[in-house]
């Protein structure tokens, strides 16, 4: 079989007035190009506006990070304190914890590493696909290099940015190792969703038994567990009605602990300030040994919700969050966990003090108010970790690393903020779990913080590649940050090995579990798509079937979705020697998503003629970023017919038009042809943008005629434009068949056992459960026609 399905569609002879075309198709669009890029860089803010956003950004990204100190010493001492000393150490390790990891690293270094806004483990790696051909299924196109939200920086072919690119792309093991990493990360952060509201509700919850030591402790889980219930069950509501009410609760949380902490070292003892010196960090270790090294467990605590303040990036500006960060959270933290500490200083012989060492340091005229505020900053905190899930599950989806899922929006203005049904409940379920069987914030605790550390540590490498790649520092820069950020992380990391036995199994079955699912899951799309490509038809077939394609062509469209951005797919092949009749107008669909975070409107569509004019056969590509999201009141049927009839009506102008008055009709008469071309056909609304983009990819033999057919020339092709344009109305009207292909992936007799088990009964699951393409894109099961086909891998 033919493989050269890219190769037999060019029109060789054609290629020099085809490359003469684009010449003149690009440079108008220049300017408009230009315009259109800076709608996706960062804006500049006017102050107060700045100011604004940084006060939203409390509520969204800083609530996990601010509700730390509700749990943060009673695992760092679960067994209580021996010596006062212990916690001035404990306090110099939190102090210098939170300047290293969440201040220098995050907010000053890896939140600069945001794609376009987009924060989180899938934004880098998709910073890094776009600057190194590292993607493993390999469905790009040079034309999705021009999209104005595909930034990417060149860089000398000597360079050591160029040898790490040649080094990633030189063997498939590299990019699957790398993917795996992603992945790693991925369903950390995936377990993060569940611990985050397990220990922020059950630690604030808490506060009910301080004042009625002798109440059992099955009550407190009972409260936690309501109010996760309550939580979760209203996810579908979405944050858009109670959003607003975020910002104001965490403030008012960062304000309270803040004060509260200033209060207990004025009243306990204002001598921990000593904490700041790193010199009580040594003298820690040095009189504890192994048990203050296992404590760094704990101590890891005050600085999660670091890599949630990351995922959550989307919709602040850097400098917002860096402001944000500054000025409130970081000397409000700083002013909690001191207080604590002077408290503990004092009471550090009383073991019923250090459990509850947040709400025991409470003075007790505001204790209730401290209570409320702190359960409501604990459900604002699970809220943005549950948000970042969902989140971080839809960038999985789109590069084909999860299965279908149903993608539910829960807010007209903000299109990030979204709904997973499946998730949220698995979630539920697993949150509930672990706070029910655990019963104790210790262990929880200790799950928790090997959940962070593999996600930092994560980071750190994806950041060193950021670093090469996209930033091109110079290698010392590089070594000093990964340096320093792996002998910190890989520190805390040995810490929490030590505790895998106390509860820190938890997030490392999570994590496998989903692991399998994802890697599974594209393991089975990527052998699909290889499939696709190694079976698809050649054009000499196709051609050589004649206008009718041997059949009896029926009125109407034929929509066929293909994993294929070239080349005709099997299952056509496999549809008309099945059936005698195919429609009158066939048109192959692929929607494929890309290393962006979104493909703007104007931009989505490419079109592209297949064969001569007279097989009525076309091409259409939808691209979409990780971010975009195919919602219900989307007609996609509609803007498809739209592109497809511009693509049309800018066909035949290129044909009746000599070399000259192709730069003057694009040049000097690009609104006014836009504006006759949508006159004409009322249906038809992309911009100027989407046929510049659809025409560049599409191949159309141009001929140059005398300039005395001009008008001779120009009167035939728009005869020509309207009969095809009528008949396929007509064929429209007629009715629209959606044919989509039903890939069976099997494995092969001979096959390894671990084989069969993830393809064939793993990968076969997730298909029987996930959602059909027919669903997202709202076909009429009375439009749909599934074609079946087996194969074994």
């Amino acid at each position: 079989m033919n493989l050269g399905g890219d190769i037999s569609e060019e029109n060789d002879t054609n290629k020099g007035s085809m490359w003469v075309l684009d010449q003149k198709l690009d440079q108008p669009m220049d300017e408009e190009a230009g315009r259109l890029r800076t709608m996706y860089r960062e804006k500049t803010f006017s102050s107060l506006l700045l100011l604004r956003f940084a006060f939203q950004s409390l509520g969204v990204v800083f609530g996990d990070l601010g509700t730390s100190p509700l749990y943060v010493f009673y695992n760092t001492f679960p067994h209580g304190i021996s010596d006062p000393e212990d916690v001035v150490g404990a306090l110099s390790l939190i102090i210098y914890s939170l300047t290293l990891i969440p201040l220098i690293k995050y907010i000053f270094v890896v939140c600069r590493a945001n794609d376009s806004g987009q924060g989180g483990t899938f934004a880098l790696y998709s910073l890094l696909c776009r600057h190194a051909k590292i993607k493993t299924i390999p469905n790009q196109h040079r034309t999705d290099e021009e999209l104005t939200t595909y930034s990417r920086s060149t860089f000398h072919e000597q360079s050591y940015a160029a040898k790490t690119k040649k080094w990633l792309e030189g063997h498939a093991s590299r990019k699957n190792a790398l993917l795996v990493l992603v992945l790693v990360g991925t369903c950390m952060v995936i377990g993060d969703g569940i611990l985050t509201p397990a220990i922020s509700v059950l630690s604030a919850a808490g506060g009910i038994k301080v004042n009625s030591p002798k109440m059992n402790n099955d009550y407190v889980i009972l409260v936690a567990v309501v109010i996760l219930v309550g939580l979760f069950s209203m996810q579908h509501y979405g944050t858009d009605k109670v959003g607003w009410l975020f910002a104001p609760i965490v403030l008012l949380w960062f304000l309270l602990i803040g004060g509260i902490g200033i209060f207990n070292i004025w009243k306990y003892d204002s001598s921990v300030l000593r904490a700041f010196s790193p010199v009580y960090i040594y003298r820690y270790f040095k009189r504890n040994g192994k048990e203050g090294w296992t404590s760094l467990g704990g101590i890891m605590l005050s600085i999660t919700g670091t890599e949630a303040l990351f995922a959550d990036l989307a919709h602040f500006p850097v400098s917002a969050v860096q402001i944000a960060f500054t000025t409130v959270v970081f000397p409000c933290l700083l002013l909690a966990y001191s207080g604590q500490a002077a408290f503990l200083v004092v009471h550090h012989d009383n073991d019923e003090t250090v459990t509850q060492a947040f709400y025991r340091s409470i003075p007790e005229k505001i204790y209730w108010p401290v209570f409320v505020v702190a359960t409501l900053a604990a459900i604002v905190a699970s809220q943005a970790t549950i948000s970042a899930t969902f989140s971080i599950i839809k960038q999985a989806h789109a590069l084909g690393c999860f299965p279908r899922v149903k993608v539910v929006h829960t807010s007209k203005k903000f299109l990030g903020q979204i709904y997973i049904p499946d998730i949220n409940w698995i979630l539920m379920i697993l949150c509930i779990a672990v706070t029910a069987g655990f019963k104790n914030q210790s262990q929880i605790g200790n799950a928790y913080g090997t959940a962070v550390v593999v996600v930092m540590l994560v980071t750190t490498l994806l950041m060193t590649l950021i670093m090469i790649l996209v930033w091109r520092c110079h290698w010392i820069l590089v070594v000093i940050f990964t340096g320093l950020s792996l002998v910190v992380e890989c520190t805390y990391f040995s810490a929490v090995l030590f505790k895998v036995d106390q509860g820190g199994w938890v997030p490392l079955v999570i994590a496998a579990a989903f692991l399998i699912i994802m890697y599974v899951w594209h393991y089975g799309s990527l052998k699909r798509y290889e499939f696709e490509m190694h079976s698809r038809v050649s054009m000499a077939w196709l051609l050589g079937l004649g206008p009718s394609l041997g059949l009896v062509r029926v009125p109407g469209v034929g929509l066929v979705y293909t994993e294929l951005a070239s080349g005709v797919p099997h299952i056509f092949s496999h549809f008309i020697t099945n059936l005698p009749a195919i429609h009158s107008v066939v048109v192959f669909v692929c929607v494929k998503y890309l290393p962006v975070y979104t493909v703007p409107e104007e931009e989505r569509f490419l079109v592209k003629r297949i064969g001569p004019k007279n097989f009525h056969m076309f091409r259409c590509v939808a691209r979409y970023g990780y971010k975009d999201l195919h919602r219900k009141d989307d007609d996609f049927e509609k803007k498809l017919f739209d592109n497809l009839f511009m693509f049309v009506r800018l066909e035949a102008m290129m044909e009746g038009c000599s070399d000259s008055d192709e730069y003057s009709l694009y040049g000097q008469q690009t609104e006014k042809s836009r504006e006759n071309l949508l006159n004409n056909n009322g249906n038809t609304s992309p911009s100027i943008g989407d046929f510049t983009m659809s025409t560049v990819d599409s191949i159309v033999p141009v001929r140059s005629p005398v300039n005395g057919n001009n008008t001779v020339t120009s009167q035939m092709s728009n005869q020509t434009e309207m009969d095809e344009l009528e008949f396929m109305n007509n064929c429209r009207d007629a009715g629209v068949v959606h044919i989509l292909g039903n890939t069976v992936v099997r494995a092969r007799r001979d096959s390894r056992f671990y084989k069969k088990i993830a393809v064939d009964y793993i990968y076969a699951f997730l298909r029987k459960v996930c959602r059909e393409h027919s669903v997202i894109f709202n076909v009429p099961h009375e439009s749909l026609l599934n074609v079946g086909q087996i194969f074994y891998v």
